[in-house]
Parts: structure tokens; sequence; C-alpha cells
């Protein structure tokens, strides 16, 4: 599963985002995603990929800042 696909799932199942609403360029808070549940959503990242979060992340603002900042933790583990 690519990371997108698992942000999708995850809001689709905790908030009922629409998966055509999870793009992107959409903005977590405008989908109704607060800190918590960016949290949330991190730690369900680091459980299913097997990887672990520094603590000092910048809290990322759209779906493709927490794609992309998903994508590079996963390559970075795999190196």
């Amino acid at each position: 599963m690519d990371s997108l696909s698992l942000i999708r799932e995850f809001l689709q199942g905790r908030l009922g985002v629409e998966p055509e609403k999870i793009v992107p360029g959409a903005f977590l808070d405008e989908l109704g995603v607060d800190s918590l549940m960016v949290l949330e959503l991190m730690f369900e990242f680091e459980d299913r990929f097997g990887v672990t979060l520094a603590k000092d992340l910048k809290t990322p603002r759209t779906i493709g800042e927490m794609a992309s900042l998903m994508d590079r933790l996963r390559s970075e583990e795999q190196s």
C-alpha cells in the first residue's frame, strides 16, 4: 500500500471523508483533521510500515506534504 492510499483509507474510515477529496493539494484542517488526528495517522503509519518517526518532525499541512513525508521516511528506512 502506498502512502496516499493509507491516508485515504484512514480519513475515510475515521472521518468519512470521500476518497476523491483526499488529493495532494487538500489541506488537512479543511478535511476535518486536527492535530490529534494527525498524530493518530502518523502512529498508524509507524505500525503499518514499521518505521519510527522522529519527535521533531514538522507537522504536515496538506495531504501531499503528509504523503511526501511518509514516502521519504519509508525510503530512508529501506536504505
